[in-house]
């Protein structure tokens, strides 16, 4: 039991902010379903912290027996933790106004790096690639020489 019981939320696979939030939202009583793909690791075994508390369910999204499995879930659920980039889920059919159709309270939650729209909206999001755009990086290097990049530090 906890502050989110009775809330139920869907997890896409991914990596980063997504399982993450997923992780908090069940060590808060959610019950955080996760979708993996077929082929994924046991995500007890793959995630062990960040895929603690949760359920998982094995669904391929490019098949329709999988979309509509998904969307069976979709409808008795409180929110969706999407971790893809832009346009992902539209195209699997997926996408917010699909999902709110069948359940128009669904909190459809958006996890990319650098937002829907703009010049960087496609590109991975990595907290290294934060820092380095803002200048933070500059400040870190050897003295003498010049400052180091998000490549040069594995960005």
């Amino acid at each position: 039991m906890g502050t989110l019981s009775g809330i139920t939320v869907i997890e896409l696979a991914g990596i980063g902010p997504g399982p993450m939030g997923g992780m908090m939202l069940a060590d808060m009583g959610a019950e955080v379903i996760r979708i993996e793909r077929p082929g994924a690791l046991d995500p007890k075994l793959a995630e062990p912290i960040s895929g603690r508390n949760k359920k998982s369910v094995v669904l391929d999204l490019k098949q329709p027996a999988g979309l509509e499995a998904l969307m069976k879930l979709i409808e008795r659920a409180d929110a969706l933790i999407d971790p893809y980039r832009p346009g992902v889920c539209e195209k699997l059919g997926i996408g917010p106004e699909v999902c709110r159709a069948r359940n128009p309270k669904l909190v459809f939650a958006r996890m990319t790096g650098w937002g829907q729209e703009g010049p960087l909206s496609q590109a991975a999001g990595h907290d290294l690639n934060y820092i380095a755009i803002t200048g933070a990086l500059h400040a870190i290097g050897r003295r003498g020489e010049r400052p180091n990049t998000a490549t040069e530090l594995g960005g």
